[in-house]
Formats: C-alpha cells, sequence, structure tokens
C-alpha cells in the first residue's frame, strides 16, 4: 500500500530543471533539492521540462515532455517510434558522441572499478548505423483494444510491447515488416498464442522462429509458409525449449558467415552469433592484430562458441583450442572445423568454474595467448586459471565494461599483467550498450 501511494504522490505537472551530465545508460542527470533525478530523452547541457516516473530514497527518474534548450549534439531521432520503443536509447545523440558517450563509459569503469589506465587507447570500431542488426527476439502480443497484434520491442520503462510499424536498426529484411508480421499472425486462429518470433539472419536468406504456445493446426501452419514462401522468409516453430526448434520451411534450411574470408560458418537460427556482422568482421581482425599470431603459437579461445573467432585464428597458428560450456555450440564448431578443413581447430566442453584447467589432458602443453569472450559476468572465476598458464598475450573481449574492469584490475594487480591497450567497439549504435576490447601482456 505504501509503494502504491508513493506513486500517487508523484508531481502531476512538468518540471523545468537544467541537466548536468549524461549517465552511462543514455539518461540526463539533474538535481533538485540536491537530489539526483535520471531523465530519459534529455542530454547534458540542456533546459528540459519532465514529468516525474518514479520516486526512490536516493534518487528519483522522470521522462522529458519537452526541450526548451537543446545541446549542439542533439539531432532528430529517424525512427518515427524512438520516444515509445525501448529498444534504443540514443537516437536523439549525435553518432559521434554517442561514440563518446561510450569511450568515457569505458574509461569510468576502468578507472573505478580497476583503477586502471591503458598505455593505449584503440581508435573505436565503426559499422553501420541503420539496419545493422541480423539478430532479434521479437515480442509477440494480441491487445484487444488496440484491435491488433503487436510485434516489437517494449515501451521505454515498461513491461507493454510498443506499437511499433517498423524498426530502423533492425535489418529491413524484418525491420520493416512489424506491422505486416502482426497482420499476418492476426489472420491465424492462434492469434494469441504466438509468444514471440526469434530472427536471424544471414547474408542471403532470413529466418523466423514462431514461438507457438499450442501446437498449430494444419491450416496455420500452412499460411505460416505461405507466408515465408511469398516473401523469401525460412519459417520454424518453436513449441517448447531451445531444443524443439523445427524448420517448417524449407524442409533443411541453413544459415551461415563469412567472418572472413574463405572461411563459412555454419549455424542454426537459435544459435548465439553476434548480432552486427560488420563489426564482427572487423572485431575478428582487431583480435588477430593484439595477439600478434604465430605460425607456432598454441592459444586458448575461451567462451568461444560456435568457432566465431577460434577458427580464424587456427588458419594462423599452430594450434588453437576452442573451449565452450554449451554442447551443441562445440558440436557446430567441429562441424564448422570439418567444413573448412581446419585439423588444428580443437572445441572442448567444459566448465571452468566447476573443473580446474589443469586437470585437463589437452590444457596440459599449456598456451602462449589466451582469448577470453565471457558472457556479461565476466571471467572473474577463471582468472586464476588462467593466469596460472603464464601466457605472453590475453585479449579480452567484453559485453560490460563493469565486468572487463574489474576482471582487468584482478589480472594486473594479482597475477603480473599490464594493460597495454583498450578501447570500444560500436556493435549497438544508438543504444548504451558497449562492446570493448583490451589487451594484456605479461610483465
Amino acid at each position: 500500500m505504501a509503494r502504491r501511494n508513493r506513486r500517487q504522490r508523484l508531481p502531476k505537472d512538468p518540471v523545468e530543471t537544467e541537466i548536468e551530465s549524461l549517465s552511462h545508460d543514455g539518461r540526463g542527470v539533474a538535481r533538485i533539492d540536491g537530489k539526483a533525478i535520471f531523465i530519459a530523452g534529455a542530454l547534458a547541457g540542456e533546459t528540459v521540462k519532465f514529468l516525474y516516473t518514479r520516486r526512490h530514497s536516493k534518487y528519483d527518474e522522470g521522462k522529458t515532455v519537452e526541450v526548451l534548450q537543446g545541446a549542439e549534439d542533439r539531432v532528430e531521432p529517424k525512427c518515427q517510434h524512438f520516444s515509445i520503443c525501448g529498444g534504443c536509447s540514443l537516437m536523439h545523440l549525435s553518432p559521434e558522441a554517442q561514440l563518446e558517450l561510450k569511450q568515457n563509459t569505458l574509461t569510468e569503469h576502468l578507472s573505478h572499478f580497476g583503477g586502471l589506465e591503458p598505455a593505449q587507447w584503440l581508435a573505436p570500431l565503426k559499422g553501420p548505423l541503420w539496419g545493422y542488426r541480423r539478430k532479434a527476439r521479437l515480442g509477440v502480443k494480441h491487445v484487444p483494444k488496440k484491435e491488433r497484434v503487436l510485434v516489437g520491442f517494449r515501451e521505454k520503462g515498461s513491461p507493454y510491447l510498443a506499437l511499433l510499424d517498423q524498426c530502423e536498426v533492425l535489418d529491413q529484411r524484418v525491420g520493416s515488416r512489424l506491422a505486416e508480421l502482426g497482420e499476418m499472425i492476426a489472420g491465424l486462429e492462434a492469434y494469441n498464442r504466438i509468444a514471440q518470433i526469434e530472427v536471424a539472419m544471414d547474408d542471403d536468406n532470413v529466418a523466423l522462429i514462431f514461438r507457438n504456445l499450442d501446437s498449430l493446426s494444419e491450416a496455420d501452419q500452412q499460411a505460416l509458409v505461405d507466408y515465408g514462401q511469398k516473401n523469401k522468409l525460412w519459417i520454424y516453430l518453436q513449441s517448447g525449449g531451445p531444443d524443439t526448434v523445427t524448420p517448417l520451411w524449407p524442409v533443411s534450411p541453413q544459415l551461415s558467415y563469412q567472418p572472413e574470408a574463405d572461411l563459412t560458418l555454419n549455424f542454426e537460427p537459435n544459435d548465439f552469433t553476434q548480432v552486427n556482422d560488420d563489426i564482427n568482421k572487423d572485431m575478428i581482425q582487431r583480435v588477430i592484430e593484439l595477439l600478434e599470431l604465430k605460425d607456432q603459437d598454441r592459444v586458448l579461445d575461451l567462451f568461444c562458441g560456435l568457432g566465431n573467432f577460434t577458427l580464424p585464428l587456427a588458419k594462423r597458428v599452430g594450434q588453437v583450442i576452442g573451449v565452450e560450456g554449451d554442447a551443441a555450440l562445440v558440436k557446430h564448431a567441429e562441424n564448422n572445423a570439418i567444413k573448412n578443413k581446419l585439423d588444428n581447430a580443437i572445441f572442448e566442453q567444459a566448465d571452468l568454474t566447476q573443473t580446474e584447467l589443469k586437470n585437463y589432458a589437452w590444457a596440459k602443453p599449456g598456451f602462449n595467448k589466451i582469448l577470453l569472450d565471457p558472457p556479461r559476468s565476466g571471467a572473474f572465476e577463471v582468472l586464476h586459471q588462467l593466469a596460472a598458464l603464464g601466457a605472453e598475450r590475453i585479449v579480452y573481449v567484453s559485453c560490460n565494461p563493469a565486468t572487463l574492469a574489474r576482471d582487468a584490475g584482478e589480472l594486473v594487480s594479482n597475477h603480473g599483467y599490464k594493460l597495454i591497450s583498450a578501447g570500444i567497439m560500436d556493435m549497438f549504435p544508438h543504444t548504451s550498450h558497449v562492446e570493448s576490447i583490451a589487451l594484456f601482456i605479461k610483465e
């Protein structure tokens, strides 16, 4: 009851304030009576009117309703849905200023969590700003009050799906079809039993996985097939967990991508792959450059997935061992090595948080170079094992600057490594997501 009353006491009228700075998640930061307020849609240096949306003991939240004096780096959002859709948070900020914000985020995290600054800052990796996204999970919801099926992303700060017609950052083979997909689903008998659509693409093909909560009738299945054939979209169904993903049309589809010339990796639509193909290719080349690979190197690629880094590395070294916890990804990686005739790439399933690296026969010869590409939680629990190998170079690819900074501090402070270089990679333009890379050398 107290929480409900607190919401009712939010001021109903807009409040005018000046924005002091920009938070790491892209919200403007103001102070009223000494209390910080994080305001969506506001930029540093602006004067805005905003509405309170939530109050907390130590800070408040709000959303911009009017910009009275705009910042120099404010731009008109290209997407008509930016004000409501929660998919992007920085589309009102110029691309140059977005990169600066992400660079500052990495800099501040390294300083705050690790007490570090690299000897060299790498130039940011930049790619296309629009239509770059090849992977997405789209929510699906029949909303009787709106008399339509919604397909897309959630509203800003809300669990509800936004009313979207298109998405500018999603590859336009799907991004331009959100309203059309909703209309198609609305015509199905199971119009209210499709929960989401998983999207995966390669250069030539688009796969759509429809999460069906109930078995679909023959008529509904035929309608999906007809839609796919008409629009050259591959259709899959998923009735349960990831292992229930099944192609409906065509019979034996196969997605693939080329991380570099003369190398092709097959993947399934629900496998993890990088969402931004252009940045992924540049990122692989940066990893190769930072590792300074030689013919005799024995490289460990930890959290290797289906071989995105492992196989390009294998073309340049004596041997590379890719380690992954997901058995299905390991199998796909092995098949990709065979497909590309790379017999010096070995893949192993292992969880180094459960079993020590030293207990595996494949680890006993050691590694002189290491690549890490962990999940958002980072690699802190396994760093002591990696450090014991004494590898001369470690390259760390990160999707979370906070855990990268924490792990960097551990490598430098406790394991004898020096942070040589670091930089950002703009994998997700118009969002606050920061992808980064760092090089450590044994002192």
